[in-house]
């Protein structure tokens, strides 16, 4: 994915050579890292703003040989002006992470270390849980009889969308990258996707699954061919997942349900609902697609904090 910038825009902000490698260091994340779309456009942000940073610290636009040695102190400075910006620390640890991967492609060709880069610490992130809904919250967004379009066929591919979400823990993403052909079987138990870092993983197919993508199929007036995205747009086209959010804001206001009833509130409601009902941390983490296990185990905080919730609301001693 490569920036909307003209070339006489990136002279502005850095030399020819590192412009050239810019550009096929963009091309590695599109083509070979297959980095996700928003990703890759959000480290080409900041690696422009670092270009921006050094042409000012240096007085002239960055060369290759000006990033070859970067040291912790220059890293430094640009998180410090970063943050006087206003960025937060999320923000910020990307930036790092988006100029992290550009020193590294260009160290495996041997034109930089990133060993200043190693050196240089990320922002310590404020700590966030996931917020789920409650479990009956979730088999109402599934209904398709409380759903609002005045089209039966949208109403039934929300349906579908929403208990795929929920039935499976996908992203949107990865439900929205689902073709006729990966839920073609109505006999499996299991469907295969393929999620961040084009890991793939296994994930159960339940039949009010198979019930809801069938409605959906059978009432898209559209034709599905079997190796193109299997929910379109009420034009034809692919769906977006702007559109998804936008019914799920309408859906949630109608139900009078929280602002955090989001589509990927239901990814987080597969794991903690799991969780409660005794599911295994380690099997969770592979349902999910998660690399390292300490990132699930975020959902047992969560879990906690619902118990802690359940008992100072019921138990007769809690607020004595």
């Amino acid at each position: 994915m490569v920036s909307n910038a003209s070339s006489t825009e990136l002279l502005i902000i850095c030399g020819p050579d590192l412009a050239r490698e810019r550009v096929l260091w963009l091309q590695y994340l599109s083509a070979e890292r297959r980095m996700a779309e928003k990703t890759s456009e959000a480290y080409e942000r900041d690696l422009r703003q670092f270009f921006h940073y050094l042409t000012t610290y240096l007085a002239h636009p960055p060369e290759l040989a000006d990033v070859k040695d970067l040291r912790p102190i220059d890293m430094r400075g640009f998180l410090s002006s970063r943050r006087r910006e206003g960025a937060g620390a999320r923000t910020l640890g990307r930036s790092l992470a988006g100029i992290r991967s550009f020193i590294r492609f260009l160290e495996k060709k041997g034109l930089a270390s990133s060993a200043g880069l190693a050196a240089t610490r990320s922002p310590k992130q404020p700590k966030t849980l996931p917020k789920p809904i409650a479990p009956e919250q979730a088999i109402k967004l599934t209904d398709a009889s409380q759903h609002l379009h005045e089209e039966p066929w949208i109403n039934a591919r929300d349906t579908a969308i929403l208990t795929l979400l929920y039935g499976c823990g996908l992203r949107i993403g990865e439900a929205l990258a689902l073709t006729p052909h990966s839920l073609s079987d109505r006999s499996a138990r299991s469907l295969s996707v393929t999620g961040k870092g084009n890991k793939t993983r296994l994930v159960p197919l339940l039949p009010v699954i198979h019930k809801a993508v069938d409605e959906y199929i059978k009432l898209c007036p559209y034709h599905l061919e079997k190796d193109k995205p299997l929910f379109r747009g009420a034009r034809g086209g692919p769906l977006q997942a702007a559109i998804l959010q936008k019914s799920m804001r309408l859906l949630r206001s109608a139900l009078n349900m929280p602002d955090n009833a989001t589509p990927h509130a239901l990814r987080h409601s597969f794991a903690t609902h799991l969780l409660s009902n005794g599911g295994d941390l380690r099997t969770i983490q592979e349902l999910l697609g998660h690399a390292s296990l300490s990132t699930t185990q975020i959902y047992t905080q969560v879990d906690t904090d619902h118990l802690m919730r359940t008992y100072n609301a019921a138990h007769p001693r809690a607020n004595r």
